[in-house]
Formats: C-alpha cells, sequence, structure tokens
C-alpha cells in the first residue's frame, strides 16, 4: 500500500533537517536522529527501531511525564539510527502524533482550521463551561499554554472564532507562522523553515518542518475550563 505522506516527507529532506526539537540527519542512505540540543554530545545511547522513539518521547530529562508531545521538553541523551524512510516516518509519528499527516494536508491545501470557540462550543460533559471564557481570558491562557517557550512548540493555524480574530494577541507574530523556527524562542539560534541559506548567504541554513496546530488541543480545552471554573487566576 502506498504511503501518502512519503512524498511530502522526502520532498523536505536534505542532509540535515529540524523536526521540533529533533534533528534529522542523513548520513550513508540511513537517517540519525538526536535532539537538536545534542549534535556535539558525544555519549549518546544508541537505538535502532522506530518503536523506540515511544518511550523516548514519554518522559523529560527529570523523568516527568510528558502528556503534550509538543512541549519543549524531549529529553536529551539518545541516538536513533534508521535504515529505511518509512522507519523515520514512522518514528517521527511517535514523536509528535498526527504532525506529519497536518503537514501534508498544508502542503497540498487541503487543511481546515477549527477556532477555538467553535471548538469550546461542542464540548459536552464536565467541559461545556469551558466555552464561557471571556476573550481576555482566552488572550491570557492561550498566550501562557500555547507559547513556544515553555508551552508548546506548534504553530498555531487557528482563530480565535469565526471572525479571525487572533488566537492571543500575547503571542508574537512569528507563532503564527509557518516559516518561523519555533525552536528559536528557547533561545537557539535557528533557520526559517525551508530556508535555503543564512542571512550572509554563505552557509547552508538547516531546514525546518514545522509543527502545524489546526485546532486547539483537548488539554488547551482542559485549561479553558479551569479558568472559567476559577481554579486558575490568569
Amino acid at each position: 500500500m502506498s504511503n501518502p505522506a512519503a512524498p511530502a516527507l522526502e520532498s523536505a529532506l536534505t542532509d540535515r533537517f529540524h523536526f521540533g526539537q529533533i534533528l534529522v540527519r542523513k548520513i550513508n542512505g540511513a537517517f540519525v536522529l538526536s535532539h537538536c540540543g545534542d549534535e556535539t554530545r558525544k555519549k549518546l545511547k544508541t537505538f535502532q527501531s522506530a518503536e523506540d522513539a515511544i518511550e523516548l518521547s514519554k518522559f523529560d530529562d527529570s523523568g516527568n511525564y510528558r502528556p503534550l508531545k509538543t512541549a519543549p521538553n524531549l529529553a536529551h541523551g539518545w541516538r536513533l539510527e534508521l535504515a529505511r524512510l518509512e522507519e523515520l516516518q514512522r518514528a517521527l509519528d511517535y514523536f509528535y502524533p498526527g504532525r506529519l499527516a497536518v503537514f501534508l494536508a498544508w502542503k497540498t491545501g487541503q487543511l481546515h482550521t477549527t477556532p477555538l470557540r467553535e471548538t469550546l462550543d461542542r464540548q459536552s460533559g464536565m467541559y461545556r463551561v469551558a466555552a464561557k471564557i471571556s476573550d481576555d481570558q482566552i488572550d491570557n491562557v492561550v498566550g501562557d499554554f500555547c507559547r513556544s517557550d515553555g508551552g508548546c512548540l506548534r504553530t498555531i493555524l487557528w482563530k480565535r472564532d469565526q471572525r479571525g480574530t487572533v488566537s492571543s494577541a500575547k503571542l508574537p507574530l512569528e507563532k503564527f507562522d509557518p516559516a518561523c523556527d519555533q525552536i528559536k524562542a528557547l533561545g537557539r539560534p535557528g533557520s526559517s523553515a525551508f530556508a535555503e541559506a543564512t542571512a550572509d548567504k554563505t552557509t547552508p541554513a538547516i531546514a525546518t518542518i514545522p509543527l502545524l496546530c489546526q485546532e486547539p488541543c483537548n488539554l488547551l480545552v482542559a485549561e479553558c475550563r479551569k479558568v472559567v471554573k476559577g481554579k486558575d487566576k490568569r
């Protein structure tokens, strides 16, 4: 059976590229993955199965569980060696579930986004109250929960409401631009997505496949509920 994501992934491949906090290098036809902060680190524990990504992405450096896989707290200290493109795709899906499929839909102009208000309005049960959140509260909760520095590395494509209101006025414009590397917010020099060269046009830049966010996640909905219920003072 054909793999629909493979062409988009293959077209984005260079000898080195970033996907979230992962550095992917193509070496002798195979793929080597590591934490982007470990590029010069010598002693890394080596893994050779795409399924190893499941455990590698589960906990942060302190051993705490990572409920949000796109949070900027991927653990360090590992090296994942994979022989085929299919294995690479599978591993990246384990590290960042669903992000390759969203990237493919975006690249082909088929991605649909859902406003936050629409997501909140369709909640039921204990989460129904989240729809009562005010615009000022949305500004605060989205600005905090979704920020790249300490929150989430996804690039936000969804709006606050059907009128196209920005999701949070407290986030920088770069948070909504797929051409911006969200890792920059963590203090690491980075390139724009798909850039071919740095500003001086002399040194090749590392391409970036963006982690795109097409609709508010369940964890953000839970944060909105917490604010409405008065359990959070944002």
